[in-house]
């Protein structure tokens, strides 16, 4: 797989990883909490020849700046910034878990800028600050840290336990040392980030093409969920990945591209 050398936004803000002709149609991926950069380079590959496939590494993490306070607000603020350092016109964008929230956030202040959009494995809420559910799932990802835990000790059963039947072994390498890779403080802000999250009045208004992405296998954007947000939206594509996780890209990456590119035409066709 090449390794592209990272690059860095004119205003020293974000680092990130990219291929294919700068004039060419901006695609642009968002990672989620244990991710990178670096995680999409089979897409960057993959894509590369048609787009200006672009990865970047989200506030916090590689070489971008961390953000004085997080929030998918925030951060939605942080993805128009690194469009507007790119010079991206119309760009495609790809988000995975929080990249996707990130992405529907981003979609409210600007439903007009992208040409398209991909939600990948991720979901238009986490629901409130006094949920219990969400406080068992930030217990559990954050209580190993709060106990001595690392994240790079960690790394190896937290993406065991993201992934769903026979994943590639290289994308699950790659998996684990981004996982590993991810500030503790990033990591943290991040998963209370998502706490009272909820986007489900806006997806009405989503009047892009939209592809909704999933795994049949995944816990963290249950395939049933996503499938119900895609009627939401209008005109909206939805697809599942059969035996796929919540890492379909790394642990999938063929059907995953498949995925994308069949989309990806539909677009062009649109367009």
């Amino acid at each position: 797989m090449s390794q592209p050398a990272p690059k860095i936004t004119k205003d020293g803000r974000f680092s990130y990883e990219a291929a294919g002709d700068p004039g060419g149609t901006p695609l642009i991926f968002l990672h989620g909490i244990g991710g990178a950069a670096r995680a999409w380079r089979q897409q960057l590959a993959t894509f590369g020849d048609r787009f200006h496939a672009i990865a970047w590494d989200m506030p916090g993490y590689g070489s971008s700046a961390p953000l004085a306070t997080v929030s998918i607000a925030a951060l939605a603020d942080a993805l128009q910034r690194f469009i507007e350092q790119l010079g991206a016109s119309k760009p495609i964008l790809v988000g995975h878990s929080i990249g996707g929230m990130i992405v529907q956030k981003w979609l409210v202040q600007s439903p007009k800028l992208a040409r398209a959009v991909v939600l990948a494995q991720t979901s238009p809420a986490f629901g409130k600050a006094d949920g219990d559910w969400q406080k068992s799932f930030i217990a559990a990802r954050l209580g190993p840290l709060d106990r001595g835990e690392t994240m790079k000790s960690l790394a190896p059963s937290l993406v065991k336990e993201l992934v769903g039947d026979d994943p590639d072994p290289r994308g699950m390498e790659l998996a684990r040392e981004c996982m590993a890779s991810v500030p503790e403080a990033s990591y943290r802000a991040m998963m209370l980030a998502l706490i009272g999250f909820d986007q489900r009045s806006t997806l009405k208004d989503i009047s892009i093409p939209t592809l909704l992405l999933s795994g049949s296998k995944d816990n963290n954007a249950p395939a049933p969920m996503m499938a119900k947000t895609a009627t939401y939206i209008p005109s909206a594509e939805y697809v599942e990945l059969d035996a796929v996780g919540h890492l379909a890209n790394l642990e999938r990456p063929d059907a995953f591209n498949e995925a994308l590119g069949r989309f990806l035409n539909s677009v062009a066709t649109k367009t």
